[in-house]
C-alpha cells in the first residue's frame, strides 16, 4: 500500500506543482503527472533514506511538493534550451 500511496500522492503533487509553478508551461497533464510522481518518489525515499522524516509525516508531502516543483523548473529550463 505504501507503494500506491505513493503514486496517488504523486499525482496530486504534480497537479498541485503544476498549479504553484510561475509561468506558462506547454506541459500535458501526463508530464505533469509523471513529473509529480517522479517528485514524490525521489522526496519519499530520499527523505526517508536520510532521516530527516519518518513515513506518514506530513513533512513528506510538502518534500514531494517541492520535488516536482523543482523538476517542472529542470524539464522547463531543458525544453527552452532544446529549442
Amino acid at each position: 500500500m505504501h507503494l500506491l500511496g505513493t503514486l496517488i500522492i504523486g499525482f496530486v503533487v504534480g497537479l498541485l506543482a503544476r498549479w504553484l509553478h510561475p509561468g506558462e508551461d506547454k506541459m500535458g497533464i501526463v508530464l505533469t503527472t509523471i513529473l509529480g510522481i517522479a517528485g514524490a518518489f525521489v522526496a519519499t525515499y530520499g527523505g526517508q533514506m536520510l532521516h530527516i522524516y519518518e513515513p506518514g509525516q506530513t513533512a513528506g508531502f510538502v518534500g514531494a511538493l517541492i520535488g516536482a516543483i523543482v523538476l517542472l523548473v529542470v524539464v522547463g529550463f531543458l525544453r527552452k534550451a532544446a529549442k
